[in-house]
């Protein structure tokens, strides 16, 4: 950490954190040390299971640890428990058989959980064991900031009432955070996507649909600007919907159901009066059979089939292979619920604005919203590109970051240095062949964007290709920033150069970036979504900008000579090609033209392949275009040849 980065931190830092039903995440944005909101955490273990065990000598697991215990212990192994936050025992009674502990009436008829310890019974009140997940948050933050914490800004669904708020605000107390602000959960999505108003006159209408491992909520959200009277721009809760036993847990099951079905019909383990059931199987197997159903939603979220093999003993084995569109009739009606639930809003939304609304964004939250199918449908539903560029699982807890960040800020009175989108800050494009920059977008272009460019392959019988997209105003990938990568898959195998590729760059107002890819002559499609100005400050921009100006020279040659190798070794290759097919109907002395000319081309690309900096650029052009011009009679006359052949056929 450097001297700034400890100074800026020793002031009290304030943390972003997303207590959630089924994960908890803490966020932080570091203004004076040039980063964006990042989520804290080892990598692969930033998401805390919102789970606490307790042990039988009375101490507490929380996190992975408790969640792996939870089919082994599930009477002292607590999950679920913002269900139960500022709730009487008959307000949650519709949840308690979903719980696997036991859930008593407290003073004033509140919900409490109730587990068994050596010493006896220990009764804990929802705010306790919320309290619990806050302080290893807290710990966490701690360690990776190495400062105390003693501030945080933590979300809450935007349907939560008073009491549920203050009840989150009591378990951050008692965890030793001062809770500064309690923001709505699809406000604080919203913030992590920079959404804003354009104009003083102009407000956005955006749906937050959160689909996590539970629960789904949609909300629609008026963002109304600042005037005169109040300077700050702000969300209006138009309206909420929802399901709360509605998530990816529900997939796994249907998927676990599928795998119990045909295990018992494949390998007759029937009986005549009882068939294979959930029931029938040990706490580790259980376990397995859902980690296996996960991997499979999980691997149908990237590719278009999943296979499951699992070993049942005895040489006995289940093999089965799920397609995408098997798997999409499965959970049909699954994701049906959830846009009934989007209509129901939209309705509400409308009488609340006196009247029909379109919705401008989208927003997806929740771990559920990866799987292509949903995208697709919330898409179809609102008329609207869902944004799915940040991470679904993170989004929430970044934009309590980024609000805790405003709000240190303004304790220190010193105004938020927002990046506004109003212009693009850094050029953006994609990585070419020899690790070139292809800039599409370039910086300062106002929003909305749009940029289309042509390219192909470089490489014969090329069915796959790898599109890097990058941001930053040096030539070569190496010095620009990887925004993302995504494959072109299942494209013809072609010789090189036949391919035709059509890369669009499309910036929205609010920054949002999609990139798409085609290639035309099989209609092979890809795509990728971006938030483009994650993790930039304005000194960062400007020294991104100021190091472009000092390696300008170098770069734009050492450009110049990458395109040279890959322009020059496709003429070389088609040019080679060529001359062997038609070498007898040539004269010696134009052959011997063709053969030097290819020679002393073939030089320069081995030279500068070693080393970009032997060849002198203007050289190396001159040796290509050269060839180009004397190989013109070539072509001619495979043409000709060509015609000959067809006529004679």
């Amino acid at each position: 950490m450097s001297d700034s980065q400890s100074t800026a931190l020793s002031t009290d830092p304030i943390i972003g954190i997303d207590l959630g039903t089924t994960n908890s995440l803490v966020a932080f944005v570091d203004a004076h040390g040039g980063q964006g909101a990042r989520v804290l955490g080892e990598t692969g273990g930033q998401l805390m299971p919102s789970v606490v065990r307790v042990e039988l000598d009375g101490s507490v697991v929380v996190g992975q640890s408790a969640a792996d215990g939870i089919v082994e212990f599930p009477d002292r192994t607590i999950n679920s428990i913002k269900r139960l936050m500022g709730r009487s025992l008959a307000d949650a009674s519709a949840d308690l058989k979903y719980l696997g502990y036991e859930v008593i009436s407290g003073e004033h008829d509140t919900a409490k959980v109730r587990v068994m310890t050596d010493a006896g019974v220990s009764v804990l009140s929802p705010e306790e064991v919320s309290a619990m997940i806050l302080l290893a948050l807290k710990e966490r933050a701690e360690k990776a900031l190495g400062t105390a914490v003693s501030k945080a800004v933590v979300t809450v669904p935007a349907y939560f009432d008073d009491a549920q708020r203050q009840a989150t605000r009591n378990a951050g107390r008692m965890a030793g955070l001062e809770v500064v602000r309690i923001v709505n959960e699809p406000t604080a999505a919203a913030l992590a996507y920079g959404i804003r108003a354009r104009d003083e006159k102009s407000a956005q209408t955006i749906a937050v649909y959160d689909l996590g491992g539970g629960t789904f909520d949609i909300s629609i959200l008026k963002l109304i600007p600042g005037d005169e009277h109040n300077a700050t721009e702000f969300f209006q809760v138009l309206a909420t919907a929802g399901d709360t036993h509605l998530g990816g847990d529900d997939v796994d099951h249907m998927i676990v159901e599928l795998f119990v079905g045909e295990i018992g019909e494949q390998l007759e383990l029937k009986t005549e009066n009882t068939s294979l059931s959930w029931d029938s199987f040990d706490a580790s197997t259980k376990r397995a059979l859902i980690e296996f159903a996960r991997g499979v939603k999980h691997k149908l979220s990237e590719e278009h089939a999943a296979t499951v093999s699992i070993d049942l003993g005895n040489g006995k084995k289940y093999e089965r292979s799920i397609s995408r569109v098997e798997f999409e009739a499965m959970i049909e009606e699954w994701v049906d619920r959830s846009i009934s639930a989007c209509d129901r809003a939209m309705r509400d939304a409308g009488k609340s604005a006196g009247g029909s609304i379109k919705i401008d964004s989208v927003v997806m939250v929740g771990g559920s919203t990866r799987i292509p199918f949903v995208r697709t449908k919330v898409g179809a539903f609102f008329s609207v590109e869902p944004y799915t560029a940040i991470d679904p699982d993170r989004v929430v807890a970044m934009g309590a970051a980024l609000q805790a960040g405003i709000i240190a800020n303004g304790l220190a009175g010193e105004k938020s240095d927002a990046l506004l989108l109003d212009v693009i800050p850094l050029s953006l494009g994609i990585e070419t062949a020899g690790g070139a920059v292809a800039k599409l977008i370039m910086r300062n272009t106002t929003v909305p964007a749009r940029a289309v460019e042509r390219f192909s392959t470089s490489v014969d019988g090329q069915v796959n290709v790898k599109i890097q997209v990058v941001q930053g105003e040096r030539e070569m990938v190496a010095d620009c920033r990887s925004l993302g990568v995504f494959d072109l898959r299942g494209i013809p195998p072609m010789p090189a150069g036949v391919p035709k590729l059509v890369v669009e760059f499309l910036v929205d107002a609010n920054g949002v970036l999609n990139v798409s890819a085609i290639e035309e002559r099989s209609g092979k499609r890809a795509a990728i979504q971006i938030v483009a100005n994650h993790g930039l400050t304005r000194d960062e921009v400007d020294r991104i900008e100021a190091e472009s100006f000092k390696h300008a020279r170098d770069d734009m040659t050492q450009h110049q000579v990458v395109d040279l190798i890959t322009n020059s070794s496709l003429d070389y290759k088609w040019i080679s090609e060529r001359l062997g097919k038609l070498t007898d109907l040539l004269d010696d002395d134009y052959r011997d033209e063709l053969e030097s000319k290819l020679d002393v081309l073939k030089k320069f690309i081995n030279k500068a392949k070693f080393d970009w900096r032997s060849v002198e650029p203007n050289a190396f052009h001159t040796a290509k275009e050269d060839l180009d011009h004397s190989s013109m009679r070539l072509q001619e006359i495979g043409i000709a040849e060509s015609l000959r052949q067809d006529q004679e056929s």
